[in-house]
């Protein structure tokens, strides 16, 4: 990748020196209202167990009068976890009217939709056999910045809403994503994996001759770039780990050398990410997490006092700024994704949590509208019905009894019991082939468990594990000691789930994606470190290089769900079941078991103690009675005459 060594060409007097590496501030230590916070997570968070669709990937898309294909959506209470039922709801103030623009995961890949809460439906931009992610609107709303992997790598491209045609800005191997606008609309900042690690750089958005320009170059990882609207645009806020953790930061493009990088959000019990400017500039949004309670809020620093810690208004990740008084925002559970609003600073909802098909990779927003009728390329992507990643086959089986499941054979898998649910092995298949399309090798050749018969028992706790059910299957461990797995940490209220990213073959950035996040080590928990004991394990101290394939997703979109790991899992390491995927189907455990086997079997017998005999004990302080002396009288003597 070729970069310019030239500063003076760049926005407007945009001086650049090359980045101190050793540059910081001292950190200011903020709190966080955990009471408002979870009474903000009970008003948006609620029906706990929403069952998972049937693994349909994509949703009907029924035409408008418009004729053109959308996907409705309707709002829908986002789940919670039990620990945090409150029956505290909050006030619903009208949202501004605007367009989102997002990418979601639809039948494997992830494709471009546009949204207006009151006047359009969920609509499909982009429906190419590749992967569109990250998207931002330009600041006039006329087109949007995204990074797409449709010639192999992923690379920056321009999509014009009022002429469907897509514009290429980047031609490189590295992979390149998260663009930002300047407020002119003519730079843009955004990620780029170089060196091992993902830096910030800057480039023009109207001359894709110009080389780009290295903003940070830093051992930590430097990512997620938001371009201050604040004219004349001299502040980029970014996320980076360069403290220890992440945390948020500014450059001042004004400045060069130490004082040129600002740390703003100073939180280190926190994790932070996305941040996301107001439209004046003058106010800062990101998501923040507590490791401590995995509970995940929204907080606003404001640039006018700078030493006062960021105030919390409400829950959720991935934060973007409607107007001055209205944030939009991501809602996650372990298998669903919803999105909702709020109104600033009173954290009022503004738009109640509407369920997502699809798990977001990128959310922008503006107030603009798309022109009437649509354009012809975008009416094509919205029409267009994409094909299902599998098709169940239920083929009847000899000696299996009217109304029960039978267990098939997986070609080719090596495990204890290489056997799934008949109405399970066609998605297994379908997502091995994708999985070696995708990462360049059989990840799922070698399982530690498939079906598992109900006489063969597992480790304490898991006696009602989904693996009995035939319908789920579990890693092999062994393959995260190699390194060729990594696992993410997520909490959701008091249950612990991971996410899997499995290294890929081709190490180019023809596959895959770097890490953002540092992985989990459970290894530590072996080491000296007392916390690292008793937490189970602790955060890695730098992220693993490379490209990385988020199995995780990947799998929930052929219906697979991962599950929580048991309470005792930081004392006992069967217990984390990161490893383990079920397609639940909506069903509960007992239902799935009554598929295979009849009601009787699952009962368990209570075990019947015979009685034995116990000697009873003498009591203390008895005394045998002593024997008394009774005197024998002594014959007397008589003389003979």
């Amino acid at each position: 990748m070729a970069h310019s060594s030239s500063y003076s060409r760049v926005y407007p007097a945009l001086q650049f020196q090359p980045e101190d590496s050793s540059s910081g501030v001292a950190g200011i230590s903020k709190t966080m209202g955990k009471l408002a916070l979870a009474l903000l997570l009970a008003s948006c968070l609620l029906s706990a167990c929403a069952p998972t669709p049937e693994p349909s990937p994509t949703p009907t898309l029924p035409p408008p009068p418009t004729k053109t294909a959308t996907i409705t959506l309707s709002p829908t209470p986002a789940p919670t976890q039990t620990p945090y039922i409150i029956t505290a709801t909050s006030a619903v103030t009208p949202s501004p009217r605007g367009l989102f623009v997002l990418s979601l995961n639809e039948a494997g890949r992830a494709h471009l939709f546009i949204y207006s809460p009151l006047t359009l439906t969920l609509t499909r931009l982009t429906a190419d056999p590749w992967d569109d992610i990250t998207p931002a609107l330009s600041p006039d709303a006329s087109q949007v910045a995204f990074a797409s992997r449709r010639n192999g790598y992923w690379d920056l491209y321009l999509l014009k809403l009022g002429t469907g045609e897509v514009t290429r800005l980047t031609d490189t191997p590295e992979y390149d994503a998260s663009p930002s606008w300047s407020p002119d609309g003519q730079w843009l900042a955004y990620e780029n994996y170089v060196d091992d690690n993902l830096e910030i750089f800057i480039r023009s958005a109207t001359d894709p001759s110009q080389p780009p320009i290295r903003l940070t170059e830093d051992p930590a990882a430097d990512h997620s770039p938001a371009w201050s609207p604040k004219l004349p645009g001299r502040q980029i806020a970014f996320v980076s780990n360069r403290s220890g953790e992440e945390e948020v930061w500014i450059a001042d493009l004004d400045r060069a050398g130490n004082e040129r990088f600002t740390n703003v959000s100073q939180n280190p019990q926190s994790n932070e990410a996305h941040p996301a400017w107001s439209p004046d500039g003058e106010g800062l949004a990101w998501a923040t997490t507590d490791p401590s309670t995995g509970l995940t809020s929204l907080q606003v620093w404001d640039d006018y006092t700078p030493n006062f810690p960021a105030r919390t208004f409400g829950v959720g990740d991935w934060p973007i700024w409607q107007d001055a008084s209205h944030i939009a925002a991501r809602i996650t559970t372990s298998n669903q994704t919803y999105l909702t609003a709020y109104a600033v600073p009173s954290g009022d909802l503004s738009l109640p949590p509407l369920f997502l098909p699809g798990t977001l990779r990128g959310l922008s927003y503006g107030l603009t509208t798309l022109p009437a009728p649509l354009p012809q390329a975008i009416q094509a992507a919205a029409a267009l019905t994409p094909a299902t990643l599998y098709q169940p086959v239920v083929a009847p089986q000899p000696g299996i009894p009217a109304g029960r499941a039978a267990l098939v054979p997986l070609e080719g898998v090596q495990a204890p019991y290489p056997q799934l649910h008949d109405i399970a092995d066609e998605s297994f298949q379908a997502l091995r082939q994708r999985l070696v399309a995708e990462t360049g090798w059989d990840a799922l050749a070698e399982l530690e468990n498939a079906y598992v018969p109900l006489t063969t028992p597992l480790n304490p706790g898991l006696s009602q594990d989904w693996l009995y059910t035939g319908r789920a299957f579990s890693l092999n461990p062994s393959l995260a000691n190699a390194g060729l797995i990594s696992v993410v940490r997520e909490d959701f209220g008091q249950q612990t789930y991971w996410r899997v990213f499995i290294s890929t073959r081709a190490q180019n950035g023809s596959q895959g994606e770097p890490l953002h996040q540092l992985p989990w080590d459970f290894s530590t928990r072996y080491s000296s470190n007392p916390a690292a004991f008793e937490q189970g394990g602790s955060l890695m101290s730098a992220i693993p290089k490379g490209y990385w394939l988020d199995f995780t997703a990947l799998a929930l979109q052929y219906g697979w769900e991962r599950l929580p790991a048991l309470t005792n899992w930081r004392t006992y390491f069967n217990g984390a079941r990161f490893n383990e995927f079920a397609l639940t189907q909506g069903l509960t455990w007992r239902d799935a078991m009554l598929e295979l086997y009849p009601p009787e079997m699952l009962i368990t017998p209570t075990v019947v103690i015979p009685p034995t005999r116990t000697p009873t004990r003498t009591p203390w302080g008895y005394k045998p009675p002593t024997p008394t002396r009774t005197p024998t009288p002594q014959p007397t003597f008589t003389p003979s005459p």
